[in-house]
Formats: C-alpha cells, sequence, structure tokens
C-alpha cells in the first residue's frame, strides 16, 4: 500500500499534497474510505491492500458509519470522470466547497434512525433491563420495583467483592473523611495517598517495580497501546484476532501497522514475526481469558516467542485477576501457582528449565499487565503494571491519563481493600470455581451446550440472536433469572450466546434453579441441544473433535482449603 501510494503521488493531487503517514490515519475513517474507493488510483491500491491482509474480525469493534448517497454526494465532473486527476480533485479534503444558502442541512437524525432501524432489523439492537444490585442479599437484584426480586447470573462481579464488609466499610470511612469526588486531574488536584497506595499494592500483586490507575481498563488499555505504537518508530503491533475492543482501539489510534494472528495460533504468530527485523519494535497484544469463549491464551509460549523475535507482551488480564493464583494475580501468576504461593518460600523452590537452566516465572516474563478494578476486585477503574520508567513514561505521555479525571478517593480506597483481602484469601475462588464446575457438569449431562474452556465462565450457546433474546426475557420473566443475551458485535452472528458466571453466592439451590429452568427454556424454545449442533458439524467447539480434553486451569489440588 505503501510503495502504491508513493508511485502514485506525481499522478494524484490529494496523494501529492498528503503524507503518507496521514493517508495511514485517514484509511481508518469510514468517510475518507468511502471517498478514496471511487479514486482510481486510491481504490485500486484499497483493493490491492485488502486481498492481502489477513483475515480481521470485524465484530470486535464498533462498526463504523456507513455514509451512503442517501446522506452524502460526492460531486464528478461527468466529462472527465474518467480521469484520475479529476476525481482526485472533486474529492480532495484540501478543498472545501463554497457555502450555498440554498443548500439543504445534513440530515443528522436521519442517520441515527437508520443505524438503529438497522440494529433492529438484525437483531443485534441491545435492550437494557432495570437490574438494581443488592448489597446485603448478594447475588440478587430488584427490578424496576423493589418488590421484583430476581438472581443476578451474568455479573462480572465474580467473587462479590462489590458488596464485601471488607471493602464497604473501606468506602464509607473513606467517603465521610475526604468526600465524594478527586476534584480533577492527578495533575491538578494531586497525588493523593488513596492513588499511591493502590498503585504500589497493584505493582506489589504483579511482582511489577510499579503500577498507574486509570478510571477504567479500557481507557488503561486504549491510552498505554495508542502511546507505544506513536512513539516506537516502525512499531508493529501482532493482536490476537479475539483481542477486545480497548485493545484493538488502541492499536488503531496509535497509527502503527497492525498483524492480527489467529487465536491462540502459535504457529501463525511465530510465522507473522518472523516477517519482520529483529530489530524492528514489536508488541505483542494478547488476553489471559477470553471473556466470551473463556479460552485461556498459552502465555509461557507466546513470552519464548516474544524473546526469540524480540517482541514486547502486553498482556490483559482483565477477566482473570482476582480468579487466578494464590495471590489473585490472574493467570501468568496461576501457571507458577506453588511458586508464589505465600504458604511456600519461593527461595526453596527449584525452578528450572528442561536443558537444567534457570527458569524464570511466567509473570515476570510480561512485559506489560493490565487489569480492571471493576469485576472480581468490585470496583471501578483499571491499570497497567511494568517496570518504573515504562510507568513513569505512561504518566507522563498518555493524554488517556493526563487529561482524565481521576478516581474518588472512596474507590481506590475500597479497590485497595479488596486487593489486599484477595491476596491473603482463596475463600472465594475456590468456592467460585467449585460453582462453576457444578454448573457446568449439570448443564452438559442435560445436553445443554456449554461452551468449553478451562475457565470460570459458563458461555451456552444459541446461535441465533433473536433466539438468545427470547431465552433471556423468559429466564427473566417466568423464572427471576437475569442472564443477559450476547450478540453481534460482541460475538460473531450465528455465535449468539447467555454468558453466566458463577460467584461464590450462588449456591446448590441458586444452580439447580438455573439449571431447571435452562432445561425448560430449551424445550420451551426449541432451541438446540448438543445432539443437534452434532448434526450440524458443532460450533464454538461445541460437538466438535478435539474440545472434549479440556480440563480446568485449577487442579483438584490448588482447590483444597
Amino acid at each position: 500500500m505503501e510503495s502504491l501510494a508513493r508511485q502514485s503521488k506525481a499522478l494524484c493531487p490529494f496523494l501529492h499534497k498528503t503524507s503518507t503517514s496521514t493517508l495511514k490515519r485517514l484509511s481508518s475513517q469510514a468517510t475518507i474510505a468511502s471517498v478514496a474507493r471511487g479514486c482510481p488510483i486510491m481504490g485500486h491500491a484499497m483493493e490491492i491492500q485488502e486481498s492481502k491482509a489477513p483475515h480481521s474480525r470485524s465484530y470486535s469493534t464498533v462498526r463504523e458509519v456507513e455514509i451512503s448517497k442517501e446522506f452524502i454526494e460526492i460531486p464528478v465532473n461527468k466529462k472527465t470522470a474518467g480521469s484520475a486527476t479529476a476525481t482526485a480533485t472533486a474529492t480532495s479534503a484540501n478543498k472545501t466547497p463554497a457555502f450555498d444558502d440554498k443548500q439543504a442541512p445534513f440530515n443528522y437524525e436521519k442517520l441515527y434512525e437508520s443505524d438503529l432501524q438497522r440494529k433492529h432489523q438484525d437483531k443485534s439492537y441491545r435492550y437494557f433491563n432495570n437490574i438494581n444490585r443488592l448489597a446485603k442479599k448478594f447475588p440478587h437484584a430488584h427490578r424496576a420495583t423493589e418488590s421484583e426480586e430476581v438472581a443476578v447470573w451474568c455479573s462480572n462481579d465474580y467473587l462479590g467483592m462489590g458488596s464485601h464488609p471488607v471493602v464497604t466499610e473501606a468506602m464509607h470511612s473513606t467517603i465521610d473523611k475526604y468526600g465524594a469526588g478527586a476534584g480533577g486531574t492527578r495533575n491538578i488536584a494531586g497525588h493523593n495517598l488513596h492513588a499511591l497506595k493502590l498503585e504500589a499494592s497493584l505493582a506489589d500483586l504483579h511482582r511489577k517495580e510499579a503500577a498507574l490507575v486509570f478510571t477504567s481498563c479500557f481507557v488503561a488499555n486504549d491510552a498505554t497501546l495508542a502511546l507505544l505504537g506513536k512513539k516506537f518508530p516502525n512499531c508493529v503491533y501482532f493482536s490476537d484476532e479475539m483481542n477486545h475492543a480497548s485493545m484493538i482501539e488502541g492499536i488503531r489510534h496509535s497509527g502503527a501497522e497492525k498483524v492480527i494472528w489467529k487465536h491462540n495460533d502459535l504457529a501463525d504468530l511465530e510465522a507473522k514475526l518472523a516477517k519482520y527485523p529483529k530489530s524492528q519494535p514489536k508488541i505483542i497484544a494478547f488476553e489471559s481469558v477470553y471473556s466470551m469463549s473463556g479460552n485461556i491464551s498459552p502465555i509461557e509460549a507466546i513470552c519464548d516467542l516474544a524473546d526469540k523475535y524480540g517482541a514486547l507482551t502486553f498482556l490483559d488480564e482483565v477477566h482473570a485477576v482476582g480468579m487466578y493464583g494464590p495471590r489473585g494475580a490472574g493467570v501468568a501468576e496461576h501457571l507458577d501457582f506453588e511458586y508464589h504461593d505465600s504458604n511456600c518460600n519461593p527461595e526453596n523452590l527449584v525452578s528450572t528449565n528442561t536443558d537444567g537452566s534457570a527458569r524464570r516465572d511466567v509473570m515476570s516474563r510480561v512485559d506489560m499487565i493490565t487489569g480492571t478494578l471493576g469485576k472480581a476486585f468490585g470496583c471501578m477503574g483499571g491499570y497497567v503494571a511494568g517496570s518504573k520508567n515504562f510507568i513513569d513514561w505512561i504518566r507522563s505521555y498518555a493524554p488517556g491519563f493526563i487529561f482524565t479525571t481521576s478516581l474518588p478517593p472512596a474507590v481506590m480506597a475500597g479497590a485497595n481493600a479488596a486487593i489486599d483481602y484477595q491476596k491473603s484469601s482463596l475463600k472465594e475462588r475456590i468456592l467460585q470455581q467449585a460453582h462453576t464446575a457444578y454448573v457446568k457438569r449439570e448443564l452438559g449431562e442435560r445436553g445443554i451446550p456449554v461452551v468449553p474452556n478451562p475457565s470460570h465462565i459458563v458461555p451456552v450457546l444459541v446461535g441465533n440472536a433473536e433466539k438468545a433474546k427470547e431465552a433471556s426475557d423468559m429466564l427473566l420473566e417466568k423464572y427471576g433469572i437475569y442472564v443477559q443475551a450476547i450478540n453481534y458485535p460482541t460475538v460473531p452472528i450465528g455465535h449468539e450466546r447467555l454468558r453466566i458466571t458463577p460467584t461464590p453466592g450462588h449456591n446448590k439451590e441458586l444452580s439447580d434453579h438455573l439449571i431447571k429452568a435452562l432445561d425448560e427454556t430449551f424445550d420451551t424454545l426449541g432451541l438446540d441441544r448438543i445432539k443437534d449442533w452434532e448434526k450440524k458439524g458443532g460450533r464454538c467447539g461445541v460437538a466438535q473433535p478435539g474440545y472434549d480434553h479440556i480440563k480446568p486451569i485449577w487442579t483438584p489440588k490448588q482447590l483444597k482449603p
């Protein structure tokens, strides 16, 4: 694409006046892309680029607005329509049409209406239920009125820390003393003790030199990845095709080159890494637990490839922090469970490679780790952890941190209390795993299709957006069970599901009620069970060969209190 653009500069006024880097940025915008496709030169270049590009996962990003002739007309001189120069001049971003008072203004509302109508038509429109979680009745909530209580089965407050006394008491005492808000950005309002304590606790959790707190992990991922790609010369991102939208947006905002590799496919990743010089800056971006499938990435093997090809590793542990490892640091810690167990002395443990050389634990090999305070830790916010210089660099240069109001003191105090508690308690993690195993086993025995995975997530495959919503509605209205339907663009069309997340509070009584309700709902709506998917060749690992051997990442030994 770049070489073709350079060759075309002499022929096209638009290209001649626009730098290659600017063109790369503009090419990601829907409007300029639609204009460029009408240009004989740029249109041809884009076709070549798309034919060479690896398969991209369009459903993982926010859908770009489609600009149609109904909303925008591009004037073209019919006499010179075949001329590259005339077409490029007509569509040039450097020329602004003269103001014409007789022209009608752009129909903004019509665009909103058209896009929303499209959402309704393809059944991907999202309906929000009125769910009010009850702190003293976790995992229950009430709907619009307090008399309408339901059991919540899809919350990401995985361990119930959002209503744990250690968290709520820390927040109450802090808000009484320091008030509600932070007063502004940390640059303006100050660097308070709550932020210092929280970041020190997070750095210790991941055994890193430092950490930096953001308002959410979406912001942390976006700000960090955008800055890395802008600052590293000729940086290339290697992004797992199932990565979260926050990582995709951060990489896009960086303007750097992106190479998408097949989900958890090490051979594909290595083949793509090998195409670039070792000296060229490279970042492998991936997650530990993928939230919609429950898949877990091969972190150690990815670190091996990063070392071999001179890449940095960027690991999103959002759905793993609090849930895995002896101290709740995530999957990277869990892979060396005994080594990190607070009851063991790491100095007495022998850790070696097969060749007898010293082996570094997996967590220490990951360069950058991001996580959230809004899921297993029960509060809100996000963070990134890494080396001291890296964190100071992000703090000094990332607009997403510099220009964002800080988290309130009470929120940071509550998150810090949750982290400190989970560092020394395995009780909630063990109970959550036990409840997850029970639900997966019982659903499987009834032929209800659960996407196989080794994690704490229970994705029940439906495979149809309309039916998934019907199932969600029936569970809520008839059985008092809240499980939100997951559809496009969070998952691909045809992969729609009910995403169930058991917690320590979902005891056997609640689990049996859920299992019975799902069984009856599948019968009532005629939803496909495992045997039906088998006849169709399977989907998402359900009724497909090679998936029946997947075992939980928690071993029986680790689950013993």
